[in-house]
């Protein structure tokens, strides 16, 4: 990057009035659109997903326009000083002025196509420190120089035309394969301190060890502490599978439930919250309530640390999870793994579900090499928490319910 951020590829993060997303107001027929001139933001052609750190930019070239055609006037600002504290700075105001300045946002990153054109990146998080952007274009538009505005109108019919999703938290994700979980499974031997790990695999996402993939944009990391009381579902036939109660901070309990006959990367999964039953009743519960033919398994805590792994090429987002799985009655009994799952995907535009399997591919080769070279796995398996607790019973009946 040199001084001024030009780069041969021009890209540019667009400014412009909030209602230019949120309709609040008729959009103007002589609107201000502010060009802050960076350097290509993408970590991978194409790209779905955007993220900037406004410290990142350094000194940015930055013209203020009027959809009319006129120059308002130009700048040069650092990007850290461009939105402290989520407000246009100082430079900015004096650039488009007093009126303007209080709803100046950045409506748009703009990255120009190799072959002409314009992909554009709707905003859909701002923050002091950083903003994210979901591309809205499937081909480029608006040919000609950046600043001729040719591409703006597209732009804003195409956030438009997606507003309900672009224009809500979290709304634009959107999730392939609803109802069904895809997982790889490492059983880790010898088993590590899990936080260690989950740190170290962290880090070396924040460090693109992962080619085109880092931490989920603010969501990177989550720790969870349950107890799992499970129940192995023998029939009806298509009820095969498990069903595990874990308690809640409240008095009730998340029902689990999973469906597969033997151990794959592929379980049908569905969750039912606010099961309001106390420990004593689980077993009537499944055999009078739902008519299942159940077998009580050991019940175990487990303590599990999530890695959320974002593809910024795809926007699909995949949790690789360190947990470890201790027996209440024998805490020495211990299933330590490390999961690779899909999880949901950031995303306007209508993606191939069979690009989530591939890509399940190449990250899971990654993970198996990292495990690998630290001793811990070195393939994946689909072996489940039922087969383990089958598994242990059958080694151990004394920790079998009723012995």
């Amino acid at each position: 990057m040199n001084g001024d951020n030009r780069t041969e590829r021009g890209a540019w993060v667009v400014l412009g009035g909030i209602h230019l997303l949120n309709q609040t107001t008729p959009q103007r027929p002589d609107e201000l659109i502010v060009l802050v001139r960076v350097a290509p933001q993408e970590i991978c052609l194409p790209s779905t997903t955007v993220v900037i750190r406004w410290d990142t930019l350094g000194m940015c070239p930055v013209e203020a326009l009027s959809t009319s055609g006129t120059r308002l006037g130009s700048a040069r600002v650092d990007g850290g000083a461009l939105f402290p504290d989520a407000i246009a700075g100082a430079s900015l105001r004096e650039l488009v002025g007093a009126s303007a300045a209080p709803g100046l946002v950045p409506l748009c990153y703009l990255s120009e196509h190799p072959g002409g054109g314009y992909h554009a990146y709707a905003q859909i998080r701002f923050h002091p420190e950083d903003a994210c952007f979901v591309r809205t274009t499937r081909e480029p538009v608006g040919h000609g120089p950046a600043e001729a505005l040719r591409w703006l109108d597209q732009v804003l019919s195409a956030h438009a035309e997606s507003s309900m999703a672009l224009n809500n938290h979290l709304r634009y994700f959107r999730t392939h394969f609803a109802g069904t979980e895809l997982e790889f499974k490492y059983t880790l031997d010898p088993a590590p301190d899990i936080w260690a790990a989950s740190m170290e695999l962290l880090k070396a996402l924040r460090d693109g060890k992962l080619k085109g993939c880092r931490p989920e944009y603010r969501e990177e990391f989550q720790i969870h502490h349950t107890e799992n009381h499970l129940f192995d579902v023998t029939g009806p036939e298509k009820e095969i599978g498990y069903a595990s109660f874990i308690p809640t901070v409240s008095a009730g309990h998340v029902l689990k439930r999973k469906w597969f006959a033997e151990d794959a990367f592929a379980r049908r999964e569905e969750l039912f919250s606010n099961i309001a039953i106390t420990s004593d009743g689980f077993e009537e519960y499944l055999r009078k309530e739902l008519g299942l033919q159940v077998r009580a398994m050991p019940p175990f805590r487990r303590v599990r640390y999530d890695v959320q792994c974002e593809s910024m090429g795809t926007g699909h987002v995949y949790g690789i999870f360190f947990d470890r799985c201790s027996l209440l009655a024998a805490p020495e009994v211990v299933l330590s793994q490390c999961e690779l799952e899909y999880r949901r995907s950031r995303s306007v535009l209508i993606q191939d579900e069979n690009e989530i399997l591939s890509e399940m591919k190449r990250i899971d080769h990654w993970l198996r090499s990292h495990l690998a070279a630290r001793g811990w796995a070195k393939k994946h398996t689909f072996y489940s928490k039922r087969s383990f607790l089958r598994d242990t019973v059958a080694a151990r009946p004394d920790l079998a319910l009723g012995h």
